[in-house]
């Protein structure tokens, strides 16, 4: 596990806008290194705020999209289409705008998808999906995904995954079906710690007051079973992107010491 770096911004449009340019460095890095690039985004509001900042970022079209694999890290199950899946959110925000390759977009599937409201079923293949795009070089059952963004709910939740639920205490799998998660919808589906940690960089978004409290949880030596978000972290690098509002409570050892 490596140290997380933390990085401060004054107020989520300059966080998102930040992030975004981070975003699309990284990915034209990979680009040039590999010929492609693969990246797990997060719905909510910080993971829709950065798709839209990063659709509007004038350096966005130096992204080849053909060249881009897109996968979710958890969605609601619900029908195709829904306003309240992620995908949706994400297609709207920046998706639908850009030439991406349609087969290289992996949503997770809808409740009235092929597996119908089988949500194990629809896990199960997601798993699947995630272990035919692995190769020996990725050492798992999921690809190192270039850079893999989580929100942090303000009970510490990260994707589906809540604390005390039975999917943070998944070691095995890489994705489960959640049932009766705290907040609606309540079936989901999710990644695991485990899918979560095959990541290369893992980014922890957290903006506003409401967030404040789980980034100081996370951050201060938090069990991942308790604080899920405190067993998120990528093989290379791990990168919580705050505002000033979600950094207010964090101990100042912990404060970076140059923030944007």
């Amino acid at each position: 596990m490596n140290t997380p770096q933390l990085v401060v911004h004054r107020d989520k449009e300059l966080m998102a806008q930040a992030a975004a340019a981070r975003l699309i460095t990284r990915i034209v890095d990979a680009q040039a290194a590999r010929g492609s690039a693969s990246v797990v985004l997060t719905g909510g509001r910080n993971g829709n705020g950065l798709l839209a900042a990063l659709g509007s970022a004038p350096a966005r079209d130096a992204i080849d999209w053909s060249r881009l694999d897109l996968w979710w890290g958890d969605e609601r199950f619900l029908p195709e289409g829904d306003p309240e899946r992620n995908v949706t959110q994400a297609r709207e925000a920046l998706l639908d705008s850009v030439p991406l390759d349609p087969a290289r977009v992996h949503a997770m599937p809808a409740s009235d998808g092929p597996y119908g409201d089988d949500v194990e079923a629809a896990a199960a293949a997601y798993a699947a999906e995630l272990a035919a795009a692995s190769g020996p070089e990725d050492h798992a059952s999921v690809p190192s995904f270039d850079v893999l963004m989580l929100g942090v709910g303000p009970d510490t939740h990260v994707a589906s995954l809540f604390p005390e639920s039975p999917a943070v205490h998944e070691t095995e799998r890489t994705v489960v079906g959640v049932h009766g998660a705290p907040k609606p919808p309540p079936v989901r589906i999710s990644l695991t710690l485990p899918a979560i940690r095959a990541a290369q960089e893992v980014w922890l978004l957290a903006a506003g007051e409401d967030k404040a409290k789980a980034a100081a949880i996370a951050l201060s030596g938090a069990g991942e079973i308790q604080a899920p978000a405190a067993g998120a972290y990528g093989r290379s690098r791990t990168l919580w992107l705050l505002d000033a509002a979600a950094a207010s409570e964090l101990p100042r050892a912990l404060y970076p010491p140059a923030s944007a």
